[in-house]
């Protein structure tokens, strides 16, 4: 593997650089507070092409891989944006993935381009309040009726439903105790958001505020036969084809936010005397700010691996899970030391990396807990009993 950026990624990362250097630290601040979502940064990704980079150049994307599509989000994040920037965009990378791969012609033919142009958002619904990471417990359930399904249930952490005209829905067309094995029975619909049938309810929570995730009650909603991703009852083969894809996105979008929080603790460190002496030149400080850099770099370093490995369609399951692990940790250990070398001020919203702090929390818990991610390499990597 060779770890010296091409000429074209490097163009990328510098491309992102200086268009998310437009939105300050101010700005994410006071979308974080008021709950707005940050529709002209959006506009203005997707007017750069970054929100397509991933779709195919046939459907008006730019055809280019996972490790280029993880130095935009990574680098979006590492602005300022963090979650805040990163979430709106990553969800229309990685979210139409299974329409890519296992879509009809007439569906990529309809829907890519839009998603590629920013003008059609998409959310994502699957988890569930009484499934969480039991995916094949869910209960929203489809029926047929004539040439469409009707979807009844609910759904919880659906993020950017507000925004979004469609949504991936995993329903059961099949139910759990009538199937062969649980992973069968499930559906993936691209159905419509914005509809009568469809309640939406915002979910109070502790930060990525100005990026709404909902609960979302489905009441009966008509969903065409044509808006079926693939073959009914392989859902969850499909879901699983891009979760790889993801963790890999959602590593690089951590080591981001560690990068810009340990950017702003070594500043201030540098800046802050105290006892007649700059703060950095104590090794309470200084070494804890060592050992997330050091942390950060090794993350990276999967995160890369992760990257090249499914681009050149090896199999990566172990790296893309343990890449999201080492990142999370990463991000969140230099987001902590940040606010510990702020002092009080580190408490305070004006030198923002409290947001990072709350932000970087969240990358332990989704789209997969810490936990299940050793989960699988204890089982599929070092070849432990399943353990649940």
């Amino acid at each position: 593997m060779d770890f010296a950026e091409d000429e074209e990624q490097r163009l990328i990362r510098e491309s992102v650089r200086k268009l998310c250097a437009d939105f300050s630290d101010d700005y994410w601040e006071q979308h974080d507070r008021e709950g707005i979502f940050p529709q002209d940064f959006f506009d203005k990704m997707a007017a750069a092409g970054w929100i397509g980079i991933a779709i195919p150049e046939q459907y008006g994307g730019a055809g280019k891989g996972i490790q280029d599509a993880a130095i935009v989000l990574g680098e979006v994040a590492a602005s300022g944006a963090a979650m805040n920037g990163a979430t709106p965009i990553h969800l229309s990378i990685f979210g139409m993935h299974p329409v890519v791969k296992h879509g009809s012609e007439a569906m990529r033919e309809k829907y890519l381009p839009p998603v590629a142009r920013g003008e059609l958002q998409v959310a994502f619904g699957v988890t569930e309040p009484n499934a969480g990471s039991d995916t094949t417990s869910i209960e929203t359930f489809a029926r047929r009726e004539g040439d469409h399904y009707l979807v009844r249930g609910r759904k919880i952490w659906t993020t950017k439903a507000f925004e979004s005209a469609r949504v991936l829905l995993l329903v059961r067309t099949t139910p759990k105790d009538k199937v062969a094995k649980k992973t069968d029975g499930m559906t993936l619909l691209l159905a419509e958001l914005q509809k009568p049938e469809v309640s939406i309810t915002a979910i109070p929570k502790l930060g990525r505020n100005a990026v709404r995730t909902c609960e979302v009650v489905y009441d009966d909603l008509e969903v065409s036969f044509e808006d079926r991703i693939g073959e009914e009852g392989e859902g969850f083969r499909y879901l699983l084809d891009g979760l790889n894809a993801e963790r890999i996105l959602i590593a690089a979008e951590a080591v981001g936010i560690g990068r810009v929080a340990l950017r702003r603790a070594v500043n201030y460190a540098n800046e802050r005397v105290v006892f007649g002496r700059p703060i950095g030149k104590n090794q309470g400080i200084a070494f804890p700010l060592a050992e997330a850099h050091t942390r950060l770099d090794a993350a990276d370093l999967m995160v890369k691996k992760a990257g090249w490995l499914l681009d050149n369609d090896q199999p990566c399951g172990a790296e893309a899970n343990m890449a999201k692990w080492l990142a999370a940790e990463a991000g969140f250990y230099a987001a902590d030391c940040a606010i510990q070398t702020h002092g009080g001020f580190g408490y305070a919203r004006e030198f923002h990396v409290e947001r990072y702090w709350r932000e970087a929390r969240l990358m332990k818990l989704a789209p997969i807990s810490q936990e299940m991610i050793l989960n699988y390499v204890a089982e599929h990597v070092l070849g432990l009993p399943r353990s649940y």
